[in-house]
């Protein structure tokens, strides 16, 4: 709900809130300027009284004399039938340039304050603030949430690069967002008299003044008493009125000046209203407090910045959601599907359960897990089909699901069934889906089908599980779902450096250079000389597609774009289709494959250490990592192999790294010699230096098997325990990912 909130007005206001932003940056500017060209005494240095005998003595004629909030002293006077408006030093009275804002200052201004509309823009002006408010309040709930709580609020960011420049620009900016909306909510109540100013109560006017002829200004001792820094305005007598009388306004208060006897006549004192908004004014203009100007300003300018992000977010997370149509109402419905998917392509088969049940003349509500509603009144039938990601944990989809189904209100006619995905290759296969299978009956929820999978995504066990929820029903169904063959690109084969054959564990390193597609584009690409190939880094993700199969197969990229090739480290594997596949691949011959984003495993960018620890292919990416240090931040690799002279995977790229610094400490194991070790035996045997690279603000990445990971945690988790850490508290804050297979 805070997430569709949040989205929606800022897709909505985007255009305005810019305005008002951009304008609010310039204007902000005035203050700071103001308070360079102004000058500045003292506390105690001049009166009043002082201030006004100077000014006597250049302005004869002075009707008025004003301090600004950021310190400029203005005289308002008259001379030869004109009248004037200068700026003035206070030590001197002498007029230094004529006052006069320019036009530009007092257009942007409206356009700042009511959009050059008045009442209508000014009521719209107010609107904004109430929206920029929620909009502040509603991310910061939503970047806590996504870092884990507030205490990781400052740690690394995940997501794509464009929700991580959002994110990390807002929680930078997020303070003086929210001070800018509650200042400039208060200050559009005030224009609208929802709240009071202060400034309705003013000092009766004397009803006695003392007679006689009026005393030099500089010899009044009201005026005497009133330091500069204090004062706000004064107000000359009219001429020859010998009832006239001085009106003064200061920081503290409001009152009236006997020209005559020169005493305080009338005195109010400011009350908690006039403070109240005095300050809230000067925290949201910066006027007197022009620092505060400066900084509000620069976070002013992130505005346009973040809406672009945002709505760009916004805008990708549209395109990947599928569109389901006919999607009924939820409490309306007499079939609920929700959906976990990581990389959406769950959505599809959901839809096709979809389509298939609303011909049947079911109204039927699809989506995502994490928005399971508290109840569903009519429904008689409630569809889970989720995937699992990574080491059995929910797909993005269902991340609250678990969280929310215990405010979900059990409907005894309602039976629920689930259907996993996954690939029965990874021991936690379809974990996530047992995971919401038995909390679903544990709630209370009558089962209405036996949990069933789908293994890589196989379209006859869906269409097998198609007929079983038709008897369900009562009708024949018949669920026919091909996942889409995803876009790809030919990469052609330049290098390959094989490893591993005499310990059975055969295990190449594969080079590929982009095809360009055989388009104006392509052709142009190759007469320059072009490489032609996507955008990606270190970490991502080659979905290979091998022959005859429509279902991708992953690899993690040991390369950037800019390297100028694709690399990818690949085991052949008893059985493995797409692995026997690549080994028996020459230079020249070419594949099909596309990339994917995985921008949550790879390091953040900050000074602090970095801890590699993989076993197997699991050291492609991390050898990526330290070939493109070329800051020469502290990195250490710890990875496991088989044997030394068989499978030393990247050993001279490793020594060239450690040799030009690229590389800090390098610290191999390897299981098939004389007393062999693990991986984990090398992280324990430096549980020292580890714990004081974490200590110091280390991040650790960790890449290969299952069983590998599974064992660095629980070594880590050993070495940690004296600083009172553990993983889980590392991975909350951003400094230990893992891309396991």
């Amino acid at each position: 709900m805070i997430r569709q909130l949040h989205s929606l007005l800022g897709v909505l206001s985007a255009v305005l809130i810019v305005v008002l932003a951009i304008s609010g940056a310039i204007l902000s500017l005035d203050p700071a300027l103001e308070r360079l060209g102004a000058t500045a005494p003292a506390a105690g240095q001049v009166s009043v009284a002082t201030l006004a005998g100077r000014v006597a003595a250049h302005y004869p004629e002075a009707e008025q004399i004003r301090r600004t909030p950021s310190g400029s002293v203005i005289v308002y006077y008259s001379r030869d039938g004109e009248v004037g408006i200068d700026r003035i030093d206070p030590l001197t009275g002498q007029g230094t340039v004529p006052y006069s804002p320019s036009a530009f200052s007092r257009w942007l201004k409206n356009l700042h304050r009511s959009f050059l509309l008045d009442t209508p823009g000014r009521a719209a002006a107010g609107i904004l603030a109430v929206i920029m408010l929620v909009l502040a309040f509603s991310g910061a709930v939503l970047l806590v949430k996504r870092v884990g709580g507030w205490r990781q609020v400052t740690g690394p960011l995940r997501g794509t690069p464009v929700q991580r420049w959002h994110a990390q620009v807002g929680r930078i900016v997020m303070c003086g967002l929210l001070l800018s909306a509650l200042t400039g909510i208060y200050m559009s109540a005030v224009t609208f008299e929802f709240l009071s100013d202060g400034g309705q109560v003013d000092p009766d006017f004397p009803a006695n003044v003392a007679t006689g002829a009026a005393a030099p200004v500089t010899a009044l001792p009201a005026l005497q008493a009133v330091d500069l820094n204090d004062f706000r305005e004064l107000v000359y007598p009219y001429p020859d009125d010998p009832a006239a009388v001085y009106s003064l306004s200061t920081a503290q208060g409001d009152g009236y000046v006997d020209q005559v006897s020169g005493a305080l006549l009338s005195y109010q004192t400011h009350g908690g209203m006039r403070r109240a908004y005095e300050l809230v004014y000067q925290l949201h203009t910066g006027e007197g407090l022009w620092w505060l100007g400066v900084l509000l300003g620069i976070c002013a300018l992130s505005v346009p910045l973040m809406s672009v992000t945002g709505i760009l977010t916004w805008w990708q997370r549209r395109r990947s959601m599928p569109r389901i149509a006919g999607n009924s109402g939820a409490q309306a419905a007499d079939a609920i599907i929700l959906v976990g998917s990581e990389n959406n392509s769950t959505w599809g088969f959901a839809n096709a359960l979809h389509e298939a049940l609303t011909q049947l003349g079911l109204r039927v509500h699809t989506g995502p897990m994490s928005q399971v509603a508290r109840e569903y009144r009519q429904a008689r039938h409630l569809f889970i089909l989720t995937a699992t990601y990574g080491d059995g944990d929910a797909p993005s989809s269902a991340q609250q699901f678990l969280a929310r189904l215990s405010s979900l209100k059990v409907n005894p006619a309602t039976g629920f069934a689930v259907l996993g995905f996954g690939d029965r290759q990874f021991p936690q296969f379809c974990k996530f889906a047992h995971d919401a299978d038995a909390a679903l009956a544990a709630q209370g929820w009558r089962r209405s089908m036996p949990l069933d999978t789908i293994d890589r995504q196989s379209a006859q066990s869906f269409t097998r599980w198609g007929n079983a929820v038709g008897q369900l029903i009562g009708h024949e169904l018949d669920l026919v779902h091909t996942p889409k063959r995803p876009r790809t690109q030919a990469f052609e084969l330049m290098e390959r450096v094989d490893y591993g054959e005499a310990v059975n564990a055969p295990t190449s390193i594969l080079r590929f250079t982009s095809v360009p597609r055989d388009s104006i584009a392509g052709r142009l690409m190759r007469a320059v000389g072009g490489k032609g190939l996507p955008k990606f880094e270190v970490g991502d993700l080659a979905g290979i597609l091998p022959p005859g199969s429509p279902i991708p197969r992953f690899y993690s990229l040991a390369s950037k774009s800019a390297d100028g090739f694709l690399e990818i480290c690949v085991r052949k594997l008893p059985e493995g289709l797409c692995s026997e596949y690549l080994h028996g691949l020459k230079p020249g011959d070419r594949i099909d494959a596309f990339i994917q984003l995985h921008p949550d495993f790879r390091p953040t960018s900050s000074k602090a250490a970095v801890i590699l620890i993989g076993s197997g292919t699991g050291i492609g990416p991390l050898a990526g990592f330290i070939r493109n240090n070329t800051a020469k931040h502290p990195m250490y690799l710890y990875w496991g192999g088989r044997d030394p002279a068989s499978d030393f995977l990247y050993e001279p790229e490793l020594g060239a790294y450690l040799a030009d610094g690229r590389l800090t400490g390098l610290h191999a194991a390897f299981s098939r010699v004389k007393d062999g070790a693990y991986v984990q035996d090398k992280v324990l045997g430096d549980a020292t230096q580890l714990r004081q690279l974490i200590e110091s603000g280390g991040q650790v990445l960790v890449c290969g098997s299952r069983g590998m990971a599974k064992s660095i945690s629980q070594a880590l988790d050993e070495i940690l325990a004296p600083l009172k850490l553990d993983v889980q508290t590392l991975r909350a804050q951003g400094r230990y990912r893992e891309d396991v297979f």
